[in-house]
């Protein structure tokens, strides 16, 4: 397992080592041992998998604190390219994104702490996405930033005027609007 840094500090992307054969394939995913030495020290209490098509944006998301989550994000079938946006006033890359292609086929996983909001789009035809939390989702909570807003002008690598975005992400409010306490 390969863990290697970003621009923005406490995102981290993680490349797994992939055993290939004549029969498939083998890898470890989780292994907490190893993201410990990583510095990532926490306990994932809840997985949670989405299918989307191509064209789909989901996010940008976040919990408030006391419900903040932090995250471990990988595509199982099919591509997305994964987006954090880092909502910590006292960072130096407040307000910064940062964002990788996640596959099926890289098995890349991309750890996002708390602090941040998180997006993806979905760059294949279809794509199951699955990630763990270390914390519980609390709605009331939930917060979202407009995958669109012109200040944090995130490149989605899809067509924003065409993309397929819920009825709630339409209605997330502006970067400049929106509510964190991190």
């Amino acid at each position: 397992m390969e863990i290697t840094t970003t621009p923005i500090a406490g995102l981290l992307v993680i490349t797994p080592k992939v055993f290939r054969d004549d029969r498939g394939y083998f890898l470890e995913t989780f292994n907490i041992k190893k993201l410990e030495e990583a510095g990532i020290n926490t306990s994932f209490v809840q997985d949670n998998e989405s299918k989307s098509t191509q064209g789909v944006i989901r996010g940008l998301h976040y919990q408030l604190n006391p419900y903040a989550q932090g995250k471990l994000v990988r595509a199982i079938e099919g591509t997305v390219y994964d987006v954090a946006v880092d909502l910590r006033k006292d960072s130096p890359t407040f307000g910064q994104w940062y964002g990788v292609e996640l596959s099926g086929e890289n098995k890349k996983q991309f750890y996002i702490p708390r602090g941040f909001a998180h997006g993806f789009s979905v760059l294949s035809e279809t794509a199951v996405f699955a990630y763990k939390c270390d914390a519980y989702y609390h709605p009331e909570a939930e917060r979202g930033i407009r995958f669109d807003d012109p200040e944090l002008n995130v490149d989605w690598k899809v067509d924003v005027q065409k993309a397929v975005v819920s009825a709630k992400d339409e209605a997330s409010v502006s970067f400049a609007k929106a509510e964190y306490n991190f």
